[in-house]
């Protein structure tokens, strides 16, 4: 499962939902503009202090270009358990 915590106005986090999209991926999108304390747990718990947030499985990949390199290495889909192999 694909989680990705953003905030309103964040191009990557755009960036990050439309290639989701395109790919066919589900994702679950969580807006944490409003909670800085819950932003703050995330940043504790995955050491990552930019939006977005992506995990896969409640691993994280990392934000937007760690997304992007994993769907141009196709990788994204081993992640998820979708390998075609």
């Amino acid at each position: 499962m694909i989680r990705i915590y953003t905030t309103s106005f964040c191009i990557y986090c755009y960036s990050a939902r439309r290639l989701l999209k395109k790919r066919g991926h589900e994702f679950e999108e969580l807006n944490i503009g409003r909670d800085p304390e819950l932003r703050d747990k995330l940043i504790e718990k995955y050491s990552w202090r930019t939006l977005p947030i992506i995990t896969v499985n409640d691993r994280l990949i990392g934000g937007y270009t760690e997304l992007a390199e994993l769907d141009r290495s196709g990788r994204i889909d081993k992640l998820l358990h979708k390998d075609p192999a």
